[in-house]
């Protein structure tokens, strides 16, 4: 059996520095969304990074594969780390639980604008994967696990468990939305209102 070839050192090197030069100009692409909003252009990046329009076409075919990147940045660094974090932290009871995942979706509103209306301004945008709608999916799914261990524990069938699951995600996110757009009640007010509704709120309105 003959050996394995060796490995082309420099091309290993080239590699590496290629991933890490995308990387920055991610972070640069982030700064920029940060400074002017959704509406960012490459000319932003450049700007923010130090380099030329060119210069960003080299690690990016176009826009459109750069603010990929710069969701999936959004997402894997800000987002995902503050809520699944939540969800997997230990809590007084269930209702402290749900206050600290719907704070912790709040406060990602108040605490960072700018990447929050980027990253609503792309679902579903048309011909590309849905980088929004697949962390929202992480989240949910993160959030039906716990439900149905929460379930089970006391000893009630957990077959409702992702449909709540969903519902809990589809409403924080819906309503949060429509909040950040005028801020009609302090943050605190608003997740107060989302947890009092999630725990069963509802039922006070029924005969």
């Amino acid at each position: 059996m003959p050996p394995p070839a060796p490995q082309d050192g420099r091309r290993s090197r080239w590699t590496e520095h290629r991933r890490a030069r995308r990387e920055d100009l991610v972070g640069a692409a982030v700064e920029a969304v940060r400074r002017t909003g959704p509406d960012f252009a490459v000319d932003d990046v450049a700007r923010s990074a130090g380099v030329s329009k060119t210069v960003i076409y080299r690690y990016f075919t176009d826009k459109d594969e750069l603010v990929d990147a710069v969701l999936e940045r959004i997402s894997g660094t800000v987002l995902l780390p503050r809520l699944l974090g939540e969800i997997a932290g230990e809590h007084r009871d269930d209702r402290a639980g749900l206050r600290a995942v719907i704070t912790a979706f709040v406060s990602l509103i108040e605490d960072e604008p700018e990447l929050y209306r980027f990253a609503y301004a792309q679902t579903g945008r048309s011909g590309r994967a849905d980088l929004v709608a697949a962390t929202e999916h992480q989240i949910a799914d993160a959030l039906a696990a716990l439900f149905a261990e929460r379930l089970e524990a006391a000893g009630r069938p957990s077959t409702a468990a992702t449909t709540w699951a969903y519902g809990v995600v589809g409403m924080v996110q819906l309503t949060t939305h429509w909040w950040s757009m005028s801020r009609p009640l302090p943050a605190a007010d608003l997740v107060e209102q989302l947890v009092d509704l999630a725990d069963g709120g509802l039922s006070a309105l029924l005969p």
